[in-house]
């Protein structure tokens, strides 16, 4: 039986058959001539045609001919007698070939038959319909374009090859529809987020990805070495520390799309390299922020999938609504129906809860910093809808601004969707003293051991010296939000080329 005709079993001794006589054809190929041309010129796509035609019927399309010019990968072939079938698929979809041996030639034809499934092929003819009314192409003439040394695998879904999907992606996008979905979502989703910052009069700006110091974030960063400078540096776990000396430079609205690196575990939600969006306004606080995310959010999801509300993972996530606004000991309190009359001002009774519940914290840590470990432990995976974490302690927040009235608590706020940080802003520390300070704590704390601290920046202090405008800030995880606007379980169904272990 041939391999057109039959399923193929992707055992090793198959697969070495294939490819041995998959490379005789192409040997063959060389001796006849340009094995590989590059001279198809493609004028058509199989998804604007099925668009464009949707209403021809059969006596349409035969009485006002429609030219057409197409490449792509064979998918499916049916070999007849003196006509085949063909499906081709490109970049915007499917669509059936009609050859008949009489319309391209006998040799031709011979030839065709000999193609393999995988094989990239150009296509010439016109528009028709079969008898079923399928869309289809009449081929006038064929031409292979690239040859394909490995088959195509006969099977590529469910979880025994999920490993296989993320390690050979290329594969996973050949052969699953929903993959190559999601990916197009996942661009039309950063697309329609700069779409709507520049809408909104923010300047896409680019800073580093390796620093000389770490910061921006608490995270343990990837150590590298510049051969030509001789010196130890950091791929950038937050483009932070740059973007608000851009503001300290009179470029008060800006935002970054791009890569943060995080030496950190992997899970269903962390890549050891993520995309973020971080962006910065002047002359604004965090109260403005929410609004603007939400806003954001929403147009988005709006303009991505049509919808305000989104399905995931069972549950239906609501853009539309106001989101809610809680603290850490509120949404602990009303998540938690144990805590909910529970002394959570108390710091000894939350350092009991604490410990009863064999929860790790910072022996360092004063009240606030406990309350929101216990809030991080026991409360933020219930978080479904929408919610705004505020108040965060200043010891968990070096970089943010502490409450007038409030000095213990900064203006801050963390986003939860789905059980999970989607968002983080504040309004801006700007004052140098202040900032220097916190910083010597963090650089202490690290020289103590806790190897997410940050560093003493002392350029970034020597730029908040020369004024930085009351701003507010905000990082939004793109990874995390494409995952809920494409229903995905995993942060890896979202990255083309997730971090994984050695194959080896």
């Amino acid at each position: 039986m041939s391999e057109d005709q039959t399923p193929i079993q992707n055992t090793e001794n198959d697969d070495n058959q294939i490819v041995a006589e998959r490379r005789a054809k192409l040997a063959e190929l060389r001796q006849n001539g340009i094995a590989f041309p590059n001279d198809f010129e493609r004028r058509d796509y199989a998804g604007d045609l099925a668009a464009r035609h949707a209403s021809d019927d059969a006596e349409t399309l035969k009485a006002q001919p429609v030219r057409v010019q197409l490449a792509g990968r064979m998918m499916l072939k049916r070999v007849m007698g003196k006509a085949s079938f063909a499906t081709v698929q490109d970049m915007s979809g499917r669509i059936q070939l009609y050859i008949a041996r009489d319309l391209i030639g006998e040799s031709l034809y011979d030839a065709f038959k000999h193609w393999d499934l995988g094989d990239i092929i150009g296509v010439e003819g016109v528009l028709m319909r079969t008898k079923t009314g399928e869309l289809s192409i009449q081929a006038s003439t064929l031409r292979l374009l690239t040859k394909a040394l490995r088959p195509l695998p006969e099977k590529f879904h469910g979880l025994a090859d999920q490993e296989q999907k993320y390690r050979q992606r290329y594969l996973d996008l050949i052969t699953n529809e929903a993959t190559r979905e999601t990916f197009i979502r996942r661009s039309k989703t950063i697309q329609a987020i700069r779409e709507h910052m520049s809408g909104h009069g923010f300047l896409e700006v680019e800073t580093p990805m390796m620093h000389p110091i770490p910061g921006g974030a608490a995270a343990k960063p990837f150590v590298t070495h510049h051969n030509a400078l001789d010196m130890q540096m950091y791929l950038r776990i937050a483009p932070e520390l740059y973007l608000k000396r851009l503001v300290v430079g009179g470029l008060e609205k800006i935002f970054e799309i791009n890569r943060n690196f995080r030496n950190e575990g992997l899970s269903t939600r962390h890549n050891p390299e993520f995309t973020m969006m971080e962006f910065y306004e002047a002359y604004r606080d965090y109260r403005y922020l929410m609004g603007f995310v939400e806003d954001l959010l929403h147009a988005v999801a709006i303009r991505v999938t049509g919808h305000a509300v989104v399905p995931y993972q069972g549950h239906h996530i609501d853009l539309a609504h106001p989101f809610a606004r809680l603290t850490p000991v509120e949404a602990t309190r009303l998540y938690n129906p144990d805590l909910k009359d529970a002394p959570l001002d108390d710091i000894a009774f939350v350092l009991a809860e604490l410990q009863r519940r064999k929860i790790a914290y910072r022996k360092t840590d004063a009240l606030g910093g406990l309350q929101l470990t216990l809030f991080e432990e026991t409360t933020e995976h219930l978080l479904i809808q929408p919610t705004y974490i505020v108040e965060h302690p200043v010891e968990c927040s070096p970089l943010a601004r502490a409450n007038d009235s409030r000095p213990e608590v900064t203006e801050r706020f963390e986003l939860y969707i789905a059980g999970r940080e989607v968002a983080n802003g504040f309004s801006e520390l700007n004052d140098a003293e202040d900032q220097a300070a916190r910083l010597q704590a963090q650089a202490a704390a690290f020289d103590a051991g806790d190897e997410e601290a940050m560093f003493y920046d002392a350029d970034f202090v020597r730029a908040l010296e020369h004024g930085l405008p009351p701003t507010a800030g905000c990082g939004i995880g793109i990874d995390r939000f494409v995952m809920m606007l494409t229903d995905a379980a995993s942060i890896r169904d979202v990255i083309f080329f997730p971090q994984m272990r050695s194959a080896g």
